[in-house]
């Protein structure tokens, strides 16, 4: 008998919860919110904004301002150095370096106990649940799951505190029984050195019957393409025969899904994306037809939106489809209406879904185009689909006026597979951005404001090669793929002339 028909029952009562989901919103983030200020009200931080005092969100609102790194950075360090009980009870002893930068430098996340059960693996547990549900012929407990991860490192040298990628702290944490059914091996997964990592990764791998994966669509690309290379096989299929599901989270996977269907022709492969931040577990895509995701609003999550156009943040009750909104968490890790940088978009309110549409940070307005990273990927997947291209990796940025006062987008790509004609896949581009983005278009009319985007075509490896230099190579670091500044693409231009 399959072992996970036998499985299957562990999740169905959680199946049935989730059905909450669908009109019972306000519900699960009121009581939310009511939790996390009753947890937290003898912190330091509670203290200091009344939490024993608050009745609800209008108070919560009333008390608390909203936050960036910046302003909880101090109370985080004194965290980082051993003192308990400051933005959350007790002492937090595990921190995500996140990949997003503040003037420069490593953001530290503060992850609790509670933050691993309650939002973490909650979410991976869920994540399983609807895959079961939508899937009732899968045999994926029949055989192992390959997890990648990042690595990590002592914090501040105090015992048992730790430092690193989001994906080390839950290999480090996992419960032992799921080592059982997963690869590679703790030791191998918690490599600092990538291209050591992938090496013995794949080596591992390949004679396991693995059924599922689960990482970075770039850094995991990376790895199943070595083992091709060590088999010398074309198809994941051909190594793995019962090969059936990804889930892939941390960078969108558009740019990455032709390279991955021609990599896995089996009719049984299914993807499932999974927005899981260095800050907290937020959503699942449970409709493998609908590109959206579903909100996750029973974990110890409480959220707020901030309009991208102006206004005041508002909770989720408030939201509204079709608009863009910069996102604000409350969590079980002590992060108090802290802006997480990610923006995104409803397109359901019934349940709630979204689309992430990029970062507050990234993306291009240098002349009013308001170009977002949605836009880019839409509109690369578009100029792919008309010229057979295939692109890796790629970032943005403005040049704001040249030799002859011309001003335009640069672009480098590196592509997995290059166009035959890249001018002809520049005008498409330019096209179908111009198409979704009305700004984008009216900046682009008669090349007054802003002349036709440009396209430099990067040398293999550019970009790994950018992220090694960084000591960022693997893990959940990625490259930011729109900037109103010009440093990040200067540093690749000069990389790619060597």
């Amino acid at each position: 008998m399959s072992i996970t028909r036998i499985v299957r029952k562990v999740f169905e009562a959680r199946q049935r919860e989730l059905e909450k989901h669908q009109n019972g919103g306000e519900t699960l983030q009121r009581a939310v919110l009511s939790r996390l200020v009753a947890e937290a009200q003898d912190t330091e931080y509670g203290r200091s904004h009344a939490f024993v005092s608050m009745k609800g969100y209008e108070d919560f609102v009333k008390h608390i301002p909203v936050n960036t790194y910046e302003e909880l950075k101090e109370s985080i360090d004194r965290m980082r150095h051993g003192e308990t009980d400051i933005l959350w009870p007790g002492r937090v002893r595990w921190y995500a370096k996140s990949s997003g930068t503040t003037n420069d430098k490593s953001k530290f996340i503060p992850v609790s106990r509670e933050g691993l059960k309650r939002m973490h693996y909650q979410g991976g547990f869920d994540a399983v649940a609807m895959y079961l549900r939508n899937n009732p012929k899968s045999k994926i407990f029949d055989g192992r799951a390959l997890i990648l991860g990042g690595s990590h490192a002592p914090n501040y040298n105090l015992k048992d505190s730790l430092v690193g990628d989001l994906s080390a702290i839950l290999i480090e944490n996992i419960n032992p029984l799921a080592n059982l059914v997963r690869v590679p091996k703790k030791q191998t997964a918690l490599i600092g050195d990538f291209e050591i990592k992938r090496d013995k990764i794949a080596r591992e791998a390949m004679n396991k019957n693995v059924t599922n994966i689960s990482g970075v669509p770039s850094w995991m690309l990376s790895v199943l393409t070595r083992m091709m290379e060590i088999t010398g096989k074309t198809h994941l299929e051909e190594v793995w025969p019962n090969i059936e599901m990804f889930f892939h989270g941390g960078v969108a996977f558009t740019p990455y899904r032709k390279q991955y269907e021609q990599l896995i022709t089996s009719p049984n492969m299914h993807y499932m994306e999974t927005y899981n931040a260095s800050e907290g577990f937020f959503g699942l895509q449970d409709n493998p037809t609908d590109k959206s995701m579903l909100l996750m609003l029973d974990y110890d999550v409480f959220y707020e939106f901030i309009p991208m156009d102006g206004g005041d943040p508002v909770p989720l009750w408030a939201v509204e489809t079709g608009k863009n909104y910069a996102m604000v968490i409350s969590t079980c890790c002590g992060l108090w209406r802290y802006e997480i940088g990610d923006t995104i978009q409803f397109t359901s309110t019934n349940p709630y879904k979204f689309i992430i549409t990029g970062r507050t940070k990234h993306f291009i307005n240098a002349f009013g185009e308001e170009l977002i990273v949605d836009n880019a990927e839409k509109g690369l997947a578009y100029a792919c689909e008309q010229t057979g291209a295939e692109v890796s990796e790629y970032t943005a940025a403005p040049v704001f006026m040249d030799a002859n006062a011309k001003c335009r987008h640069q672009w480098i790509i590196e592509f997995a597979k290059r166009p035959a004609d890249l001018q002809q896949f520049a005008e498409l581009l330019d096209k179908r951005l111009q198409e979704i983005n009305s700004d984008y278009e009216a900046k682009r009319y008669k090349n007054i404001t802003l002349q036709p985007l440009e396209i430099i075509e990067a040398r293999p490896n550019l970009f790994n090669d950018w992220l090694k230099q960084r000591g960022k190579l693997g893990g959940q670091h990625k490259v930011p793929r729109l900037s109103n500044s010009r440093e990040t693409i200067e540093q690749l231009l000069g990389l790619n002339e060597r």
